[in-house]
């Protein structure tokens, strides 16, 4: 007598589970998902070509990037001076947004937002101290600020107190700490970087020709 078949249960069909009919599909579209979010972090790549690059930096300089007019803009001699010194880097105009772009690839760029506000505070005239103050020491300085650099807590609680009646001065300490910071750890790695010594290297090269 023989043994009657038992049907296998199917089990796409059990009540309250969800399989894949394709569990390869599943593994990819996971690891698909993963990548996307690791690049949405990636910094953003810096082309090798100097034109196109400084173009895309600084669009009020695009109606001079004939190919023939490169070297106007900036000059070799100018992107070597800023390896003397971080003073020499962020007195350049070029310096400071190449700089910037720079800390953008190691997500530090708060460091010079901040060093660039102040210098900017310093030049504020006097009735509108207060208004300007109150901006940079909530974007910057205050403990629960969107892009709060790294100072000590004495260095923020005694901003803080200065807050209630700014002068010129009232971010220096703040300022000096965060121009050390940027001098001793991040100015370094710019100079060792592609995106410094590409644009060197271009510029080089068209004094050749």
């Amino acid at each position: 007598m023989r043994a009657a078949a038992i049907p296998t249960p199917r089990l796409d069909k059990m009540p309250g589970m969800i399989f894949s009919a394709n569990p390869k599909g599943l593994k990819e579209t996971s690891h698909s998902h993963l990548e996307e979010k690791t690049q949405r972090r990636r910094p953003r790549a810096f082309g090798m070509d100097m034109k196109a690059y400084l173009r895309s930096m600084i669009p009020h300089l695009e109606s001079g990037m004939k190919s023939s007019k490169s070297k106007d803009i900036l000059s070799a001699d100018e992107v070597i001076q800023w390896s003397h010194s971080l003073e020499k880097l962020l007195a350049n105009q070029i310096g400071k947004d190449v700089f910037g772009n720079f800390l953008k690839t190691e997500f530090s760029e708060e460091n010079i937002e901040f060093w660039l506000a102040c210098e900017d505070y310093k030049k504020t005239e006097s009735d509108l101290l207060y208004c300007k103050a109150q901006k940079i020491y909530k974007a910057f300085v205050h403990s629960d600020a969107a892009k709060q650099i790294n100072i000590d807590f004495r260095t923020r609680e005694s901003t803080a107190k200065k807050m209630k009646a700014p002068t010129p001065t009232s971010f220096d300490e703040a300022q000096k700490i965060i121009f050390t910071l940027m001098e001793k750890d991040s100015y370094p790695r710019f100079l060792k970087s592609a995106i410094y010594i590409n644009l060197l290297n271009d510029l080089q090269a068209n004094n050749l020709k």
